[in-house]
Parts: structure tokens; sequence; C-alpha cells
């Protein structure tokens, strides 16, 4: 049954991937989505604040390291897709995307992100049988503290 066959990839994970954390790009996402913050620019009020330095703005965990893909991680989420698509499960919809954020990122960290298969559950829907698959990156900084979780439903059916 479909249904047990997919849940053997809860708790799967992805390929690693590893970014850099800088001032530049920083300030870049700063002015991209139209965040004036100075915590994000300003080296001088940075330092008077209480993080000390200049911090990322939330969801902004750097660039890839040599050379690295921002889909390198999604490598899992492939796998199931394929698997349910060999099966009839051909239609994606992307639904919710929750961040929990646990510390400051700063300029200067090194961060990993780590794709894991957090849960898969079947339902019922006006379509037919559908399949929503949840998919958590942890954030953690250089020294193993985690800094973020981002949760991800897809929707298969």
């Amino acid at each position: 049954m479909v249904r047990d066959e997919v849940r053997k990839f809860i708790g799967e994970a992805g390929e690693p991937l590893i970014m850099d954390v800088e001032k530049g790009p920083i300030r870049r996402f700063a002015d991209a989505v139209g965040d004036p913050n100075p915590l994000y620019r300003d080296e001088e009020h940075a330092r008077k604040s209480r993080y000390g330095s200049i911090i990322a703005p939330p969801g902004f965990y750097g660039w890839p390291v040599q050379g690295g893909d921002l889909r390198a991680g999604l490598d899992i989420r492939k796998e199931i897709e394929s698997f349910l698509a060999e099966r009839g499960y051909r239609h994606l919809i992307e639904k919710d995307i929750e961040f929990e954020f646990m510390l400051p990122v700063y300029a200067g960290d090194r961060l990993i992100a780590l794709p894991r298969i957090a849960d898969v559950y079947q339902r019922q829907g006006k379509k037919g049988e559908r399949f929503s698959v949840v998919i958590e990156i942890t954030f953690t900084k250089q020294n193993a503290e985690p800094v973020a979780r981002m949760r991800q439903t897809l929707v298969i059916y």
C-alpha cells in the first residue's frame, strides 16, 4: 500500500549545505526586501546594540560555499516526489512555509542547512487521495547551535 511505503521516508535527511554569511550580501538582502533596519548595514549602530555586530535579517542564511547550489539540499524532496509520481501522484502544490527563529545570525557565521522529511500523512481530498509531505530544514551555526528551522508542506496528489 502506498501509504505504508511512503512513510519510510520520514526521518530521511538530504545532503547538508554549507553557507557563509557576509556583510555585503546581508545589506543587499535587506535592500531587496525593503528593510532599512540599521542593524543590517550600519557597523557603528550594530556595535552599540545588544548584538554588538551586524546581524542578518530573519530568513537570510548566507550564500553556498564552494560553488554549492541552494537547491542541493532538496535531493530528498526530489526523491519522495519521484516515488509518488511513479505511483500516479504527479501534481504538487507548495503549501505552507513556517519559520522558527532561535538565535541571531551574524556576519562571519558559517551555517549548515540540513533538510529532512519530518512527516508524511495521507488525506482524502475532493479529487481523491493526497499526501502531505513536511520538509524541515534546520540551520545551525559553526558551533552546532541551531539558529532557525524552516518547515514546508507539500501536497502531492
